[in-house]
């Protein structure tokens, strides 16, 4: 009933930037916090920064100071702009969220991940 479709993940040099965006669709009612999370090959998901509906950011501290997170309620859309990217940002990138469909039931979703490489 809630899609979040990912897109702007792609091949960077080390140093660079990409934005990522994610989109929600489907019987919302209201959108509340929506976050970004990151996969590395053999390693565990781990959260990269989320923002509330109010604006409120956190961010893991790998992220604090290079990574950008916003959203804009009306279009539904979450995004991460990430500037200064390093190897170790090599990852799948999923966007979560949760909030209340139109039938007042609660919903937690995911994005189904956009690939993100830095490398040289």
């Amino acid at each position: 009933q809630v899609q979040l479709v990912e897109s702007g993940g792609g091949l960077v040099q080390p140093g660079g930037s990409l934005r990522l965006s994610c989109a929600a669709s489907g019987s919302i009612f209201l959108l509340n916090g929506m976050g970004w999370y990151r996969q590395a090959p053999g390693r565990q998901r781990e959260l990269v920064a989320t923002i509330s509906r109010g604006s409120s950011t956190n961010y893991a501290s790998s992220a604090r100071g290079r990574f950008t997170i916003s959203r804009d309620n009306a279009k539904k859309t979450v995004y991460l702009e990430m500037n200064s990217l390093k190897p170790e940002d090599t990852a799948v990138y999923y966007c979560a969220s949760d909030g209340v469909l139109l039938t007042g039931r609660s919903f937690s979703s995911w994005g189904q991940g956009t690939q993100v490489t830095v490398s040289s």
